[in-house]
């Protein structure tokens, strides 16, 4: 089992808010909210790449850990939206980092790629060392392609977030986690070869609203937690109502469910380390005290992990 060392995020500088986007897409800002949560995002410049995103976010979260890019024995790098087939983002980023010759990992899956990186880092510390997890995503090239689906447009922003692993050393300790997958549901949510970015949002918020919480249950159980002992669950940040449903299917109070959406929008993959940045520089582990990470998207994936603060 790995130690989290530290987690830290990179946001680009342009801030799209619900009116600007309403004007484009002929519709109410306040809908917006209701329908997401969210009253802004970030949209990356032109000239900004995911690689650009992910080496910001990276080198953010080695700083804040005190740790040096050569202590890093194994890059995994999450990105569903870089436009580039092959060779993935991970070497890029790599040779960024001056990375020479250290094994760098593509996990090409959209809103649950950080969690999975998060959990193969834990499953290979012991053999890396030090493993850092990175997530990445511009989704805002493929959310405005042409013509706009308000449904889709109004979601989503870009961003970067880290996550820092260690077998030594860290502020929380990887106590268990569960991870599934169901090719059934696989053309809800997909961007095809073709450029084609399609979302059945009715199907992806009903089995989303259906996982999240049976997946948080089964983890909490195998490891004889109530929902009622968890004071925090950092979820990919998706849909704020989305969130509040899990709350209530878990039986815990909303605000347990700690929530950035509102500024960010819908980062995918990178939204669960945004968020864990922000809750960890708010609050942070505490000694004993178990916290929840979970995740959900397109293939379908869903997982989630228990850490315990030391």
């Amino acid at each position: 089992m790995a130690f989290i060392e530290a987690f830290a995020s990179y946001l680009p500088e342009k801030v799209v808010t619900n009116a600007e986007l309403a004007a484009r897409l002929d519709c109410d800002p306040a809908w917006i909210t209701r329908a997401s949560g969210i009253e802004q995002r970030r949209y990356a410049a032109d000239t900004e790449s995911v690689v650009d995103l992910a080496v910001a976010a990276a080198q953010a979260c080695l700083t804040r850990a005190a740790r040096a890019p050569s202590d890093v024995q194994l890059l995994v790098v999450a990105s569903a939206s870089d436009p580039t087939r092959f060779p993935g983002p991970a070497s890029l980023v790599a040779h960024r980092l001056g990375l020479e010759q250290t094994p760098a990992l593509d996990v090409p899956v959209a809103s649950a790629g950080g969690l999975i990186g998060m959990i193969l880092g834990n499953a290979l510390a012991d053999t890396y060392s030090v493993v850092l997890v990175v997530a990445a995503e511009k989704m805002s090239s493929l959310a405005l392609r042409e013509p706009l689906d308000p449904n889709v447009a109004i979601l989503f922003g870009d961003g970067a977030g880290a996550c820092l692993l260690s077998s030594a050393r860290g502020r929380a300790r990887i106590a268990d986690h569960v991870l599934h997958s169901d090719g059934a549901f696989a053309g809800s949510l997909a961007w095809r070869a073709d450029g084609t970015f399609s979302m059945d949002g009715r199907s992806v918020l009903l089995q989303a609203s259906r996982k999240f919480p049976r997946v948080i249950a089964e983890l909490l159980e195998r490891n004889a937690l109530n929902a009622s002992e968890v004071p925090v669950f950092l979820m990919h940040q998706a849909n704020q109502n989305l969130m509040d449903a899990t709350a209530r299917a878990l039986g815990v109070p909303a605000p347990r469910f700690f929530s950035n959406i509102r500024a960010y929008g819908n980062t995918s993959s990178a939204s669960l380390f945004i968020a864990a940045a922000d809750w960890q520089q708010s609050a942070g582990f505490q000694s004993g005290v178990p916290v929840v990470f979970a995740a959900f998207g397109a293939g379908f994936h869903w997982g989630a992990v228990l850490a315990r603060g030391l």
